[in-house]
């Protein structure tokens, strides 16, 4: 019966009624009607009138701060208008109100590239006409209509089925910015007119508004810091300080050939292929007289011992072996992460157990010492192998492969310019079009750097004077794109209370310097004008009396140099052909600051600071050969194994000599032959160790304040193309050292009198500097007539 009921239940899945109904006997099968789709309810949005003036804070905020755009009062209202009438009340708890200002500053600054918003002509009405077809209960939703089921199947005009239908576009990314695809809206097709001058792709990256990216250690690539910077950040900001640049130190060096595992379980057991492995601080206890290789920031305890101190701990160093590796090529101070391999030895209290210090073993001192035997930086990393890209000039170490392996950061957009990996490419094709060989711009691609520009004294009007009308003398072919100034400005400390310097005359140094550059309209006017500022310039200079400041600084306020602004109008309207030209313009940059060009593809850091005084004073003084006692080798435990360690673990191969007017290094840093005059090895040494530490400022933040939040701006990682070291005390040079040209202008005045100009001219396309000194034409022309007498 069961089976019976079944079978006629299957037959007839609705029973048939009474006949009274009319009901048919066998009605229709409800799989046979096709389904009624339910009517998908679109979000109700009820227009709401909101006044401009509420609503001008928030478009400041993501228009002005964000994107760099201005607008006007009309584009205000049309914004107004059109969030009030498509975002109703949820325009500020939703945030609806934001989503609209970012498409709407993507699409300008994709379509037009003006700097301010206007709403009276036809181009804000097409980019809100646009929008308002994508509007979904006061969303934007992109390419919903080319996300449909039908349409995903199209390719070519054709569906699934075969029938013709309109080919779907592609939806926008919504994480573009973060690879920085769209940063500089460079189309597949170059436009003929944005290749007139190679000054419409350079860009002046302020330290106050680079992006703060953050590696994270677990994830192991860079992110985005939510986190407004202030300068009164909270006291966590200073511990996450160190902690990232042990990170990028860290993740670098483990990236480096000499650290990675063997390929093979047997490829370690001969002494050649010593594989260097890095040991915690923490994990020292209970390993008593085994030789270990640690990684840590040199600190000074307050007992005025020094100490290594990594992420797990502390641990107190003996460096009465110890030996520099290759010896006498860098400076080692407090503040500085270094490598160091040597020995642990506890200290064992009355019970036999080790003891540890008060502040319970890890995370703070442990107990013993560490003694060391060969101290070295971590080895540096090609800006090539940072970003994934092939070398333009290899240069192989001496095993014929590679200095790094691993992955890279391509997709990174370090400077908010733009990624290696989206525009690249691109833009190197764009440099070479300009400024190749070939290129309609051949003879522009120069940066001329002059430093510790002392505006208060005639000697260095003179040598400005000297070092512009040589240039001006060149055909405008050879116009230097642009020409980099570096303080400090005045002789002593601006606004500091001293006789002689007041706001009146610093002021009237830069008048003096207007005076100087309106002798030479033809020049300023087809150039970039970068002022540095230094340690005398103000604000800062006002309460440090010339004293190290905390950096990141600044640019120079404005209100001291409207002259120089004037001067620079009137030598574009003395030329003429506005609009048909790229203009002179005046920059004024932060201390540091970077000039790129080319979208992130040329990079110079411009770095204004007595870097080598700082490092004679408080670097570590290791003992001579001569002072060694003789035995020494006796002394020490586990001396064989750590002499197959410096070559690998602290060094990584160099370039070869490099072509004239620039010095080469030696292939592990130091001085090639023993004939080398003492500037070349200081400049030689200063260059390796800032390179190596893969930072401006490795000293401790009582010797160099920084402002904890801005901490990230001082990273060279990936490292520059360029390196400007404006040092007053450092001589005058210029050094390639793992692919970067790192340079020192010295002071403009050069000779004894003064009577000679001295600066540094860098090319962009050869990436290779020379110290030019020259003589007024005056004096030339003196010393000719009395030859001729």
């Amino acid at each position: 019966m069961a089976n019976i009921r079944n079978h006629f239940s299957n037959q007839n899945p609705i029973p048939s009624s009474s006949p009274a109904f009319a009901t048919p006997v066998h009605p229709i099968r409800s799989r046979d009607i096709a389904p009624v789709p339910a009517p998908q309810l679109k979000p109700t949005i009820l227009p709401i009138l909101l006044p401009p003036a509420v609503l001008r804070p928030h478009a400041f905020r993501t228009l002005t701060n964000k994107y760099n755009l201005n607008f006007r009062p009309s584009a205000l209202g049309a914004l107004a208008t059109f969030i009030g009438r498509h975002c109703g009340s949820g325009w500020r708890e939703a945030g609806l109100a934001e989503g609209v200002f970012e498409e709407v500053a993507r699409s300008w600054k994709r379509l037009y590239g003006e700097a301010i918003i206007d709403g009276d002509g036809e181009n804000l009405k097409n980019i809100l006409k646009s929008l308002e077809t994508c509007m979904v209960g006061g969303k934007i939703v992109q390419g919903k209509s080319s996300l449909s089921r039908q349409s995903s199947f199209a390719l070519n005009g054709v569906d699934s089925q075969g029938s013709q239908v309109d080919a779907p576009q592609r939806p926008a990314l919504q994480s573009e910015t973060s690879f920085g695809i769209s940063a500089l809206n460079v189309n597949d097709e170059e436009d003929e007119d944005a290749l007139r001058d190679p000054r419409d792709w350079i860009k002046l990256v302020d330290a106050y508004s680079q992006p703060r990216l953050v590696y994270n250690a677990t994830k192991k690539h860079f992110e985005r810091s939510t986190s407004k910077p202030s300068l009164f950040p909270p006291p966590s900001a200073k511990t996450e300080l160190f902690r990232q640049r042990y990170y990028l130190v860290h993740q670098r060096i483990l990236r480096n050939d000499s650290f990675q595992p063997p390929s093979f379980s047997g490829a370690s057991n001969g002494p050649s292929s010593y594989n260097n492995k890095i040991t915690s601080i923490a994990n020292l206890l209970g390993r008593r007289g085994s030789s270990h290789l640690l990684l840590g920031l040199l600190t000074v305890l307050p007992t005025g011992q020094l100490a290594l101190t990594d992420l797990t701990g502390a641990i107190v160093l003996d460096l009465q072996h110890a030996r520099p590796i290759p010896a006498d090529s860098a400076y080692f101070t407090p503040g500085m992460i270094i490598l160091v391999d040597g020995v642990y030895e506890e200290e064992y209290s009355d019970t036999g157990a080790a003891s540890l210090s008060n502040d319970g073993g890890i995370g703070g001192t442990i107990g013993g010492k560490f003694i060391a035997s060969v101290v070295g930086h971590p080895p540096c990393e090609r800006r090539a192998a940072t970003l994934g890209i092939a070398e333009t000039n290899p240069v192989k170490n001496e095993s014929g492969g590679n200095t790094s392996t691993g992955p890279a950061f391509g997709w990174t957009d370090f400077l908010g310019l733009g990624s290696e990996r989206a525009i690249g490419q691109r833009m190197r094709r764009l440099e070479s079009r300009l400024l190749g060989s070939t290129g309609s711009h051949a003879g522009n691609g120069k940066v001329v750097i002059a430093a510790e520009v002392n505006l208060d004294t005639p000697a260095t009007l003179s040598a400005l004077r000297t070092m512009l009308d040589s240039y001006s003398r060149q055909p405008v072919s050879e116009f230097p794109m642009s020409i980099v100034l570096m303080g400090n400005f005045v002789t002593h400390a601006a606004l500091s209370g001293a006789p002689g310097s007041d706001s009146i005359e610093y002021k009237e140094a830069f008048n003096s310097l207007a005076a100087v550059l309106s002798d030479f309209p033809e020049l300023i006017a087809r150039t970039t004008l970068v002022l540095v500022p230094g340690d005398n310039d103000p604000w800062p200079s006002a309460f440090s009396a010339g004293a190290a400041s905390p950096i990141p600084r600044k640019g120079i306020p404005q209100h001291f140099t409207n002259r120089l602004t004037n001067v620079m109008r009137e030598a574009n309207d003395h030329v003429g052909g506005r609009g048909k030209r790229k203009e002179g313009c005046v920059e004024w940059s932060s201390n540091p600051g970077r000039l790129c060009w080319f979208g992130g593809t040329g990079e110079m850091m411009l770095w204004r600071d007595d870097t080598i005084g700082r490092m004679r004073r408080m670097a570590v003084k290791f003992k001579t050969e001569k002072e060694r006692p003789e035995n020494e080798d006796e002394m020490m435990e586990g001396d064989a194994d750590v002499q197959a360690t410096p070559s690998q673990a602290v060094h990584d191969g160099d370039e070869p000599p490099a072509e004239e007017g620039t010095q080469p290094m030696d292939v592990d840093g130091g001085v090639k032959d023993l004939n080398v005059d003492s500037d070349l090895a200081t400049a030689r040494r200063l260059t390796k160790t800032l390179l190596d530490q893969a930072h401006l400022s490795p000293f401790p933040l009582s010797a160099r304040p920084v402002h904890w939040a801005y901490a990230n701006v001082l990273h060279l990682y990936p490292l520059p193309t360029a390196l400007v070291l404006a040092d007053a005390e450092a001589p005058a040079f210029t050094l390639n050292y793992t692919g970067c040209c790192v340079m020192n202008p010295g002071r403009i005045v050069e000779g004894r009198r003064g009577e000679k100009a001295r600066w540094v001219e860098y090319d962009v396309m050869k990436r290779k500097a020379v110290v030019k000194i020259q003589e007024p034409e005056s004096r030339k022309k003196a010393f000719s007539r009395v030859e001729e007498t």
